[in-house]
């Protein structure tokens, strides 16, 4: 234990009979006994909170990582919804197809074509 062999613990023995005597020397073993226990005890449950604490932190370590990654996909997408958006160059005549397909819902077609809603708004309100 501390470098003790057999011989002495035996003379550290006796002299601890002699000094205290035969009645107190089991009560001092007992309580030093004691005191090893719990020592032991506390040292058990300060190994355990350095392994609560490593696992936290490898969590912790994870959840970042996991964190930088998805960052760094959405950093990705949006570059390439970007690029791709910059990448379609309309000419001028274009935006005015797009809108009157937009508008129409399709094709220019004919007036019968058209929703119900133009001819009407072209209408006068008549008044009841």
């Amino acid at each position: 234990m501390f470098g003790m062999g057999m011989p002495e613990i035996i003379l550290i023995l006796a002299i601890a009979l002699i000094v205290l005597g035969p009645k107190k020397l089991p009560e001092i073993a007992k309580s030093l006994g004691r005191g090893i226990a719990e020592f032991k005890k506390a040292t058990q449950e300060f190994k355990e909170n350095l392994q609560v604490d490593n696992d936290l932190k490898e969590a912790r370590d994870t959840i970042l990582e996991v964190k930088e990654d998805l960052e760094e996909t959405v950093r990705k997408s949006m570059t390439e919804s970007t690029a791709g958006a910059e990448a379609e160059t309309v000419s001028e005549d274009e935006p005015e197809h797009t809108f009157k397909k937009d508008v129409t819902g399709g094709a220019e077609g004919s007036v019968e074509d058209k929703p119900r809603q133009e001819t009407a708004s072209k209408e006068p309100a008549k008044d009841a």
